[in-house]
């Protein structure tokens, strides 16, 4: 199993120092560098103080200058937010800057509010329509001279400037949780990242039998049909999973990060209903106990779900997503954690897990 981290420039709270917040960031990075981790991973978001990501490319080039080995991935660009030709050209800058180590990965997009900042008049839920079309624009451009004539984008012939160091393009992911997003993925050569939330392990499950699906369904396509319909991918995608993570000393520590994740999941509430009480960039914490879901947020629910535990227990439930065929283990760093212990977590991940699955 790889492992990868996950990790935001966070301020749950104004009282965060920025400049603190951009060192612990790349410490962060660093010490996955260090502990084998193969990939770091940056998102998107605009207008949120909990995850300043105006553009992934920007903070992944900076990660680039401060480390030699660690590849390094957008999770994820939105699609809805970009040009084709402005995206390929900044991921292939990336490649460039980091000596050919992009993973690059794009994406319907998450919240309602900054579609309606971003692209107004635009639902969330038509998002991955862009990212459909997107995709093999960007590739194409990658390989030289194209136009393009789509439903969202129009140009007349261009090409990516400057072309990214890996051939013939580097790794694609898709965000995924949805059966169209599967599809597409495995018909595009795709690896494939999907974040079950606060669920159970059934959801882990499900995602395990529609990627299943999806590489049925595409090999039974390019047996029955003539060409050029898709083959299917020479080898499987990588098929990664995405948890919020926090390792302790003490079993009897628990609520630590339990209480963390409450506090960010309030506020994530709050973009997820798009409720438009956000102070300048900081969401206000949602009353779960005013919310129908709010079983969603049980302590021992989180506890027993997320990948919260002490070295022991976490190598006990990763045994569970390697069993169900996960590939790759996304430690998701963010999530309201005071920053000593974020990295008092990642360090024994790397001292005192990773071995367990050398």
């Amino acid at each position: 199993m790889q492992f990868h981290l996950a990790v935001n420039l966070e301020r749950i709270t104004p009282a965060l120092d920025m400049r603190a917040v951009e060192r612990h960031t790349l410490e962060m990075v660093q010490t996955a560098e260090r502990g084998g981790f193969q990939i770091a991973w940056a998102a998107e978001h605009h207008a949120l103080e909990m995850t300043i990501a105006p553009n992934p490319f920007q903070i992944l080039t900076w990660w680039a200058a401060h480390t030699s080995r660690i590849r390094l991935g957008s999770a994820v660009a939105v699609a809805a937010y970009w040009h084709p030709i402005n995206l390929a050209g900044e991921a292939a800058l990336l490649d460039l800057f980091s000596g050919g180590r992009l993973e690059f990965g794009v994406g319907s997009g998450a919240y309602q509010r900054e579609f309606d900042r971003m692209r107004p008049g635009l639902k969330q839920s038509d998002g991955w329509r862009y990212m459909q079309e997107i995709l093999p624009v960007v590739v194409d451009l990658w390989r030289g001279d194209t136009a393009h004539d789509g439903a969202f984008w129009q140009f007349p012939t261009a090409t990516s400037v400057p072309k990214p160091l890996q051939k013939p393009h580097p790794p694609l992911w898709v965000a995924a949780r949805a059966p169209v997003s599967f599809d597409y993925a495995v018909a595009n050569n795709c690896n494939i990242m999907s974040w079950p939330l606060t669920r159970p392990m059934d959801e882990v499950k499900l995602y395990r039998e529609r990627l299943d699906s999806a590489l049925e369904k595409c090999a039974a396509t390019a047996d029955s049909s003539p060409p050029p319909t898709p083959s299917p991918p020479s080898t499987p995608p990588t098929f990664a999973v995405m948890r919020h993570t926090a390792v302790y000393d003490n079993a009897a520590d628990w609520e630590v990060p339990v209480a963390a994740a409450q506090r960010q999941l309030a506020q994530f509430e709050n973009l997820f209903k798009n409720l438009g009480d956000v102070n300048d960039g900081f969401p206000k914490a949602v009353d779960f106990d005013a919310l129908a879901n709010r079983d969603e947020y049980n302590p021992k629910m989180l506890h027993d779900n997320l990948l919260f535990g002490t070295p022991e227990e976490v190598i006990a439930k990763l045994q569970q997503y390697r069993a169900l065929g996960v590939d790759a283990f996304v430690y998701y760093a963010s999530l309201g954690l005071g920053m000593r212990e974020q990295k008092r977590s990642l360090q024994l991940f790397c001292d005192e897990v990773m071995p367990a699955f050398a």
